[in-house]
């Protein structure tokens, strides 16, 4: 899959078959709209290409209005954002810079500029939610329109839900910030999951006992944050367990810089640089500060503890299920 900042006009795929959004997290709705984009643009010989947007249109604006904390958290880092979108058969992102400008346009100069000349868009595939243009005045009647004008296809897709419950990154953003773990997964259609390189930190937790793997989260709001039950992929054949701290480190210091913390059990090795995978599967508790180191390691240690039992429980009921 080939990524992009901005346009690339001799770069980009001359014919295109377009969606257009932010995709946080990557979910259920996404894939089933991803999918229906992918097969169209191979039955019409076409390139399957996102556009996507960085900021989040409501950061921006929330920033530029002063209200930065109204913005939505975020799901997922653009990493696992990419990672995700090329798993489901894209070809080609444009991660375009959400500014003034941009913000301005009108739903037609939106379409002819950006749509259109742009991206090359031959078939625009849509959400029943979408909006475009300035004041997000346009709509799909009005898209639809201008891309038969132009000689090319709109569609809209319905929506995916789950029983009576509407896939979304709003419904996801939810059952992540209640901790429930498993909704997540549901809407996900996979474990919830952090990945990126493996960093250097304060190396606190070697001097307590407890070595973590340190991973940045690119956001500044997560949509989650405490302790959890996780799983790490990539330092081994098989997935090793873990427990994991995702968020800004109160118990040490709160320097609003967002990390995820893990501490593989009854694993040593050098895993600086090394690309890894944390799920994370169940939520222990919130994040919490601590007057002094001794505290601090008794919580770690708890924490460890009932991380253990949590897949020596599992353990036992895959074997139930087995027999």
């Amino acid at each position: 899959m080939h990524v992009f900042r901005g346009f690339h006009h001799k770069l980009l795929a001359a014919r295109t078959a377009l969606t257009i959004g932010n995709f946080d997290g990557v979910h259920r709705g996404h894939q089933a709209m991803l999918h229906q984009l992918v097969q169209t643009a191979r039955f019409r010989a076409l390139t399957p290409t996102v556009l996507t947007f960085e900021p989040h249109p409501r950061d921006f604006f929330a920033t530029l209005q002063g209200h930065a904390e109204s913005a939505p958290t975020h799901i997922s880092t653009l990493r696992d954002k990419l990672c995700a979108l090329g798993d489901a058969g894209v070809q080609q992102v444009v991660v375009l810079r959400f500014d003034q400008h941009l913000a301005a346009l009108s739903p037609a100069d939106f379409v002819a500029r950006i749509v259109l000349d742009g991206l090359k868009a031959r078939y625009v595939l849509i959400g029943d939610d979408f909006r475009f243009g300035a004041k997000r005045a346009g709509h799909f009647e009005q898209l639809d329109r201008l891309m038969r004008e132009a000689g090319a296809e709109a569609q809209q897709m319905s929506v995916v839900t789950e029983t009576d419950l509407r896939i979304s990154s709003s419904a996801v953003r939810d059952a992540l910030k209640r901790g429930d773990m498993q909704m997540a997964e549901r809407l996900l259609g996979r474990p919830y999951a952090i990945s990126g390189h493996v960093m250097h930190g304060a190396k606190l937790g070697r001097q307590l006992g407890f070595p973590t793997l340190n991973l940045r989260f690119d956001r500044a709001r997560p949509a989650l944050g405490g302790i959890f039950v996780a799983r790490v992929f990539g330092l081994h054949d098989t997935p090793l367990p873990a427990v994991a701290s995702l968020g800004t480190r109160p118990a040490i210091e709160d320097q609003g810089r967002v990390l995820l913390e893990t501490h593989v059990f009854d694993w040593r090795g050098d895993a600086y640089g090394k690309l890894i995978r944390v799920e994370l599967l169940h939520k222990l508790r919130d994040e919490a500060h601590y007057p002094d180191l001794d505290q601090l390691t008794a919580a770690i240690q708890h924490d460890s503890d009932q991380a253990r039992a949590w897949f020596a429980q599992l353990a036992r009921q895959t074997t139930r299920d087995r027999i």
